[in-house]
């Protein structure tokens, strides 16, 4: 499987809201982090708890991958991101724009940092 294809599959695991086979894609250390940035998921573990919890504010969170290119060790997407309406009252998020650099391990994402 292509490393476009492992982050395809994780966007797609992520639409669907099932964090087990989201990061089952990752390597045990791997980490979700600002571009050059402050890491926010830390390791598998991290990024499970941290994706449940924002998929329990946000239950029609999506990402659409608008552009993909895939560059060595390097997957990186343009996405569209929706909320949807919050379960716990806060405010809406317009919908958004993202850049996603995921770097590769062998056949894992070892990280994926967003530019936003």
């Amino acid at each position: 499987m292509s490393r476009l294809a492992i982050a395809e599959a994780m966007i797609g695991h992520y639409n669907a809201q099932d964090v087990d086979a989201y990061v089952s894609l990752m390597t045990d250390d791997a980490c979700e982090a600002g571009y050059r940035g402050a890491v926010v998921r830390e390791g598998k573990e991290g990024t499970r708890s941290g994706l449940a919890a924002a998929f329990k504010v946000w239950p029609q969170n999506k990402a659409e991958i608008v552009h993909a290119q895939e560059i060595g060790d390097y997957v990186v997407f343009r996405e569209h991101v929706t909320r949807g309406p919050s379960t716990d009252g806060s405010p809406p998020v317009e919908p958004f724009d993202v850049i996603a650099v995921y770097s590769f391990a062998g056949d894992k994402c070892s990280r994926v940092e967003f530019i936003r």
